[in-house]
């Protein structure tokens, strides 16, 4: 299966159900905290004003990042994941591409930033993005911090 079969869901925590909510928490705490070993707060008190971007094959999360605009602030993309099922299938291209666009949506004529982890630096800058901090630590894990420039509107 290619990255092109499948389908993007976009909306706010409240519009899940509660047996969608669990599936997709429990992804993110198999993926973040099972997986790569972190303890850390999951549930971060950011959910609520997010917007959570799915994209779903065969009604199941293939991959997910959450959107959200700190006060203040550039929106940021975080929380991205491909399922460990639906891995090298070029998910994680087609997710953020799609991320990239709903901010662009949403969040008109702003930059785009995000906490990549090191290793995915040149992955971030094949989309855009440019480092905008040294390499720092966070949950045991090397992080950097980017950002992709605002997209010019369309008249």
């Amino acid at each position: 299966m290619t990255a092109s079969a499948y389908s993007v869901d976009i909306r706010r925590l409240e519009a899940f159900s509660a047996a969608e909510l669990y599936a997709l928490l429990r992804l993110r705490v198999d993926v973040f905290v099972v997986e790569q070993a972190c303890a850390y707060p999951e549930l971060d008190g950011k959910d609520m004003a997010a917007l959570h971007l799915r994209l779903l094959i065969d009604g199941d999360t293939a991959a997910y990042a959450r959107l959200w605009q700190p006060e203040g602030k550039p929106p940021r993309i975080g929380r991205v994941l491909v399922a460990p099922d639906h891995r090298g299938k070029r998910l994680g291209d087609a997710l953020m591409q799609e991320a990239i666009s709903a901010c662009e949506t949403h969040f008109p004529g702003m930059p785009i930033a995000l906490s990549a982890q090191s290793y995915l630096e040149r992955f971030y800058r094949s989309l855009g993005f440019s480092p905008t901090s040294e390499e720092y630590v966070e949950d045991g894990i090397p992080h950097i911090d980017m950002i992709r420039p605002a997209t010019e509107s369309q008249p």
